[in-house]
């Protein structure tokens, strides 16, 4: 079998508006605030898809909605599709989840209950080695069974569902809002998946020799631009038809990074919605768009407050010169080569 054989659903537990209650961390230091599981799960699974799809298999979107939907509607939506497999993103917790304790790592599960026990287990082990192997989580803690899990117990297909770490691990807590875990996660049970179907796995590479797509266009680099586009801060459906809602969304999004706004996706605006090398940006007051966005998430995720919008203003500013002074860097509040070097490591100065 090839990779266009499998029809694979994509799953993340949970919602945002409005936040699903109790799946999220104890009140984070500094954030005053907790972080919503979910707030994990959809990039991650939007990174998972985009790999898919890059690496020729056919993908369903089981939870595109923001808020949270039931499970048996997901999995009613799985078993009416015809999908021949499922991965669930979701964040792991111990204890009551109303403070943090040191139990960290990634596990991986699926159903002994399923339909398809062996495979599930398979494809549960392939996702798991693989993340392990080829993401920025490298603490696994096994595969094991859960009983009673809709997504895995209930789907008509080989289902596995994954839990990067501990919503109740601080440090585990705040990487769920950095998007370089994010992306490496979500790329990472992709490739498992591509283990299990015995397919190639193909790298994001160079994003301006994508093919461009515009209005009228139908094909998986659509889809992938509508996913790239939602990551971006530009929420849009991930059917892979490129009708005008995706055009004007195109446009907004062009428009903010500083391109021309033809809703054509190109080779410029492939660079700016793939984001290969955000660290090759020097960005500083008044610098707007999808660099300054990473920026920000990079800096919350560090525990450096702020709001996340694209747009570098005085609170962006002030967040930045905080983490440059309490990383021993030049606090001139110009995100630069050094900035971007200490913002890649998964320690935060204020871990302590």
């Amino acid at each position: 079998m090839s990779a266009s054989d499998f029809y694979v659903g994509v799953n993340d537990e949970h919602g945002q508006q409005p936040p699903t209650a109790g799946k999220r961390t104890p009140v984070m230091p500094y954030l005053d605030r907790s972080i919503y599981e979910n707030e994990f799960n959809r990039p991650a699974k939007s990174f998972c898809a985009i790999a898919l799809l890059r690496s020729g298999f056919r993908t369903l979107d089981i939870h595109p909605e923001l808020q949270d939907i039931s499970v048996s509607t997901r999995v009613r939506r799985a078993n009416s599709s015809g999908i021949n497999l499922l991965l669930t993103f979701a964040y792991n917790a111990f204890g009551s989840g109303r403070s943090f304790n040191s139990v960290s790592g990634q596990y991986t599960y699926y159903s002994s209950q399923s339909r398809y026990p062996s495979a599930s287990r398979e494809l549960a082990e392939d996702v798991y080695s693989s993340v392990t192997d080829d993401s920025l989580q490298t603490n696994g803690r096994g595969v094991s069974t859960l009983t009673d899990i809709g997504v895995l117990s209930s789907v008509y297909c080989p289902s596995a569902l994954t839990e990067a770490g501990f919503m109740t691990n601080l440090r585990e807590a705040r990487l769920m809002l950095d998007p370089d875990w994010q992306r490496s996660i979500g790329y990472a049970a992709a490739r498992g998946i591509c283990d299990y179907a015995d397919a190639e796995y193909v790298g994001e590479g160079n994003p301006s020799v994508y093919p461009s797509v515009m209005r009228g266009s139908e094909n998986a680099y659509v889809k992938i631009a509508q996913y790239y586009l939602t990551l971006r801060g530009f929420p849009t459906e991930p059917d892979g038809v490129f009708g005008n809602a995706t055009k004007e969304k195109t446009e907004s999004f062009q428009s903010f990074n500083g391109l021309d706004s033809d809703g054509i996706i190109g080779r410029q605006t492939w660079s700016k919605l793939v984001l290969p090398a955000p660290s090759a940006f020097i960005l500083r007051a008044g610098s707007t768009g999808s660099a300054v966005l990473y920026l920000q998430y990079k800096l919350l995720s560090k525990l450096y407050p702020l709001y996340a919008d694209g747009i570098f203003g005085e609170e962006t500013e002030n967040a930045l010169i905080l983490f440059q002074t309490e990383s021993g860097l030049q606090p001139d509040g110009i995100a630069g080569p050094l900035t971007f070097a200490a913002l890649s490591s998964l320690s935060s100065p204020r871990d302590a």
